[in-house]
C-alpha cells in the first residue's frame, strides 16, 4: 500500500510543474527554388565563375531546395534541415576531407543541425551546424532583396560548424560569440579553432545596425600558420515605408608568421522599393577587391578587382511562391571572366528563377 501511495504523491508533486512548462512547439516546412541562367561569356563548362548561386550557365536547375523540422519553446530550440542544389554543390566543394569520416560527400546535405537551450532568460547556448553570424544576406534566395548573392556574401561564410552564445543585453543590443571549427567548414583541417563574434544594435524604428568579426587560423596542419582576421559593419536602413537600403563594408587580412600581411575587402548598397504589396524593384552595386588572392587567386596579375551592379523584379505570388528575374553586369581589372577559351574584362549574367515555400501548420 506504502508504495501506490507514494507514486500518487510523486505523480501530484510533479504534474503541476509539468502542466506550467509549455510544450515547445515543431514545425514543418520545406524550400526549393528552381532557375535558368545566361552568361554572355558562355563557359564551355558551364559553371559561371566565381558564384555559388544560380552557378550553372543555359541550364534549368535547382539551386536550392530543403527541408526542415524547427522546434522553439521557452527553454529549448533547434532546427534541423536537409538539402540539395547546385549552390549545395559550389558552396560544400572546399569542405576538408581528413580521414574516412569527413568531407563533401557527408556534409552537403546538411543545411542546418543546431540545439539551442535557454540558460537564464535573454541568454541561450546553440550548439551544431548553422548558419554563419557574418553578413546581412541569407542562403535562402527568400530571404533576400537580390536573388544573386553579393560578392561579400559569396566570399564569407554560409555556414558554420561549432557553438555560440547569443546574449540579448537590451530590447535594442544583441551580442553573439562563437567558438568554430574554421572559416565554413563542418570538419577540421587544423588542431586550432576559430573564434567569431556579433552585435547587433537597433537604435530605433527603421535603423539597424552591426558589427560581426572573425579570427582563426585557415591552413591545413602542414602549411605555414597564416592567421585569417576579418571584420565587416552593416546597416539595414528604412528611409521610407516603401523603400529599404541595405549598407556592408568589411575588410580582411590574413598575417603569416613572416612574410607580408596579404589583405581584401569590399563595399556593397543595396536597395529594394516596393512598388506594390506583391512587386518590388532591386538594385545593387558593390566592390571587392582581393589583388592578392587571399580568397579568389585568379591567374590575371592585376588579381581580383571588380565592381558589379544588379537590377531585378521580385514578384510574390499566391501559395508561397515567388518569381524572380535580374540582370547583373561585372567590370574587373583583369581579364578574369570566362569566354569560352579564352577571358575577359566584362560579362552579364541573366537569371530568372521560381520559388515555392511550404509551411505546415503545428
Amino acid at each position: 500500500m506504502i508504495r501506490p501511495v507514494f507514486m500518487l504523491a510523486t505523480i501530484a508533486l510533479v504534474a503541476p510543474v509539468a502542466a506550467q512548462t509549455p510544450v515547445p512547439t515543431v514545425r514543418l516546412g520545406a524550400f526549393a527554388d528552381a532557375y535558368y541562367a545566361w552568361d554572355v561569356g558562355r563557359p564551355s563548362s558551364h559553371d559561371r565563375a566565381f558564384a555559388t548561386q544560380a552557378v550553372r550557365h543555359d541550364e534549368f536547375n535547382i539551386n536550392l531546395a530543403h527541408i526542415e523540422a524547427t522546434v522553439s519553446g521557452d527553454r529549448v530550440r533547434g532546427r534541423f534541415a536537409l538539402q540539395a542544389g547546385t549552390s549545395v554543390q559550389a558552396n560544400y566543394a572546399g569542405e576538408p576531407a581528413i580521414g574516412s569520416n569527413s568531407g563533401p560527400s557527408l556534409s552537403r546535405s546538411i543545411q542546418e543541425a543546431v540545439v539551442g537551450v535557454r540558460v537564464r532568460p535573454g541568454l541561450w547556448v546553440d550548439g551544431g551546424v548553422f548558419f554563419s553570424h557574418i553578413g546581412q544576406e541569407s542562403w535562402i534566395s527568400r530571404d533576400n532583396p537580390t536573388y544573386t548573392r553579393s560578392f561579400t556574401a559569396e566570399y564569407t561564410p554560409y555556414y558554420s560548424s561549432g557553438v555560440k552564445v547569443t546574449w540579448a543585453a537590451s530590447p535594442k543590443v544583441t551580442a553573439q560569440v562563437h567558438l568554430l571549427n574554421g572559416w565554413q567548414n563542418i570538419s577540421e583541417n587544423n588542431e586550432r579553432k576559430a573564434v567569431g563574434a556579433r552585435v547587433d544594435w537597433n537604435p530605433r524604428a527603421g535603423i539597424a545596425l552591426g558589427w560581426a568579426g572573425f579570427r582563426g587560423d585557415e591552413q591545413p596542419e602542414a602549411g605555414v600558420r597564416r592567421t585569417r582576421n576579418f571584420h565587416q559593419l552593416f546597416a539595414r536602413l528604412e528611409p521610407a515605408t516603401d523603400l529599404t537600403v541595405w549598407l556592408t563594408a568589411d575588410r580582411g587580412w590574413e598575417r603569416p608568421e613572416s612574410g607580408s600581411t596579404a589583405t581584401w575587402g569590399s563595399l556593397t548598397a543595396i536597395a529594394e522599393r516596393r512598388l506594390s504589396p506583391t512587386l518590388a524593384l532591386a538594385a545593387r552595386v558593390e566592390r571587392y577587391v582581393d589583388r592578392e588572392g587571399v580568397l579568389i587567386p585568379v591567374p590575371d596579375p592585376a588579381g581580383f578587382d571588380v565592381t558589379s551592379a544588379s537590377v531585378g523584379l521580385n514578384l510574390r505570388l499566391p501559395e508561397g511562391i515567388q518569381w524572380r528575374t535580374e540582370a547583373r553586369g561585372y567590370w574587373s581589372d583583369g581579364a578574369v571572366w570566362p569566354d569560352r577559351m579564352s577571358s575577359r574584362r566584362h560579362t552579364t549574367a541573366l537569371v530568372s528563377s521560381i520559388s515555392l515555400t511550404f509551411a505546415a501548420a503545428p
